[in-house]
């Protein structure tokens, strides 16, 4: 039987939601009200029931879930089982994942198994009316993604067959406050595995931490183009070190090899929503902006007056960053 939702696939880690799944949950309960649908959440784990509450907070209405001591850890063959019965029975209007190693595994293996389209890599969601030979479809999904290299943004739409899904990138989606007198109802899927549904073991685990956090830095100072050089950010470096800030970086210094990828900030690096923003030598191209635009306070520095970056910027200072990055750093250390 059909039902009227919009489905979140909950990913979690030791029984805890991963972000990207509270900032999707958030995000369909926009797309939903928008058309008059329920907020599912699907979630599998070994010990997961606690987060439902979390996930009511957030929007959720239904939770279906699954707890066995098998699915502590993804593995793709138990968990695709699972996804792709949930989804056949429920057949919710639209079905979302985050855009992580394991979404990205997961979401074609049940996309291919249903034959419906997968957009992946979502950095924004909408819903619209689209026109087809002829044919109207009224309130689908638009899929938008940067294409060709982040030199384009693309609106993609599969109207044709149900569900439509989608992947999206980890922090491109506004997480909402949550609501504690919220409820979800939790309804039980019944899994019936077999033992050739496990055909792999993960026997041990071993985990790095992230040596850059762009995502939840609450200071960013980033670099771009107009720092000139990889040794020349040794200067952006020391205003970060001086603030308590993580290192950014725009596209164009890390093709230049200024700096690595994992400090990229923009539509095809991570999306950040800091406190502050310093943009050093930035041009502010969109791809860029739609990155960082977010920012409580954003501070530019550029010696071209007509830079885009100015266009979003609360402070802007035109000047050359080798000039006014020490004068920043002399003027902090005066005050503390």
């Amino acid at each position: 039987m059909s039902e009227n939702s919009v489905m979140v696939y909950i990913q979690q880690n030791e029984g805890k939601a991963a972000d990207v799944s509270l900032e999707l949950v958030s995000k369909a309960r926009e797309l939903a009200d928008k058309l008059g649908a329920e907020v599912s959440a699907a979630i599998f784990g070994e010990k997961v029931s606690g987060e439902v509450s979390r996930l009511a907070s957030l929007g959720a209405d239904k939770v279906y879930l699954v707890e066995d001591s098998r699915l502590k850890y993804y593995t793709p063959v138990p968990y695709s089982k699972l996804m792709i019965q949930t989804v056949s029975e429920k057949k919710p209007q639209i079905v979302l994942y985050g855009a992580t190693t394991e979404g990205r595994d997961l979401a074609p293996r049940v996309a291919s198994h249903l034959k419906v389209g997968l957009t992946a890599d979502c950095t924004d969601l909408q819903i619209g009316d689209h026109t087809q030979k002829d044919t109207e479809y009224k309130n689908i999904l638009y899929q938008i993604r940067p294409a060709f290299g982040g030199n384009i943004i693309a609106t993609i739409v599969s109207p044709e067959k149900k569900p439509q899904m989608a992947t999206v990138r980890e922090g491109v989606m506004r997480m909402a406050q949550p609501s504690p007198s919220r409820k979800a109802e939790t309804i039980k899927i019944k899994a019936n595995f077999s033992k050739d549904d496990f055909p792999s073991e993960i026997i041990d685990r071993v985990l790095q931490a992230k040596s850059v956090n762009l995502k939840g830095a609450q200071i960013i100072v980033a670099g771009g183009m107009g720092v000139g050089s990889k040794d020349n950010f040794a200067l952006i470096r020391e205003l970060a070190q001086t603030l308590g800030a993580e290192v950014g970086a725009s596209r164009a210094a890390v093709d230049q090899g200024f700096i690595g990828k994992e400090h990229q900030v923009g539509q095809t690096g991570t999306t950040v929503r800091p406190k502050l923003y310093i943009a050093c030598g930035i041009s502010g191209a969109i791809q860029h902006r739609a990155g960082m635009d977010s920012s409580s306070r954003i501070i530019a520095i550029n010696s071209d007056a007509e830079a885009p970056i100015f266009g979003i910027a609360h402070y802007g200072i035109v000047g050359d960053l080798n000039e006014v990055i020490p004068k920043m750093i002399k003027a902090y250390k005066a005050r503390v």
